[in-house]
């Protein structure tokens, strides 16, 4: 008997909408929610961080971090995030990646953190600078010799001709440095950005969402709540 393969194009992939008995079991077995702070945004992020910790199987920090290239062209990938306080959202990587590039010629950014388990997501829009090179130094430190060396090697979003092409990059950074420090590489630095809005979403059953935009102004934040 021949065995069913399924293709991209099998609908029965695709979950159907939730049912109104599948929204009332959602809502049985919810924790009550607590109701969103309107005075400080980044107090609220810090309490959905710590919950998400608490509760995501993996990478609680991790964000997709959005850019547009020379033609104006949208480009996302998944980031994590390394550190966050009322000046931005800090993030490091290799400035001469694409991300690298495109912030270069054009410093504006979007952030989205999604909590599955928590059914939550926060979106961030703002303008990006470069961290200092105290602070990128202080980060690279803390990294794993592997992954530091890692940063030498990578000609990151260049094109690779083979997995041995890496590894030998990497060996030949390992040879390098010996048993000694490993340096932070002048190609390898951070970015933060710092949010002109912040949008908290929470799910609410039958799609009618909670959603919650602090937007900069002149002397702190202003709130404004969104149609689902």
């Amino acid at each position: 008997m021949a065995r069913y393969i399924p293709t991209v194009t099998d609908k029965t992939f695709i979950p159907p909408s939730p049912s109104e008995d599948d929204y009332v079991r959602q809502v049985t077995q919810a924790e009550p929610p607590a109701l969103l702070s309107e005075t400080d945004p980044f107090a609220l992020f810090d309490t959905w961080l710590q919950e998400a910790v608490a509760k995501e199987p993996n990478d609680a920090n991790a964000m997709s971090l959005a850019t547009v290239d020379a033609d104006g062209l949208p480009d996302v990938r998944m980031v994590l995030l390394k550190d966050v306080d009322p000046s931005g959202f800090v993030f490091y990587s290799n400035v001469e990646s694409a991300k690298g590039r495109e912030l270069a010629g054009q410093p504006k950014a979007a952030l989205l953190f999604h909590w599955k388990s928590l059914r939550r997501q926060v979106r961030v829009r703002g303008t990006v600078t470069p961290t200092t090179a105290a602070e990128a130094d202080a980060y690279f430190a803390t990294r794993a010799r592997p992954a530091q060396l890692g940063a030498w090697a990578s000609d990151q979003s260049r094109t690779l001709p083979d997995r041995l092409a890496l590894e030998k990059k990497i060996a030949e950074a390992g040879l390098r440095f010996g048993l000694g420090k490993v340096p932070r590489p002048p190609h390898w630095s951070g970015f933060r950005v710092a949010p002109q809005s912040i949008e908290f979403w929470r799910d609410r059953p039958f799609r009618l969402h909670e959603r919650l935009v602090f937007e900069r102004a002149a002397g702190g934040w202003t709130t404004r709540r969104l149609f689902p």
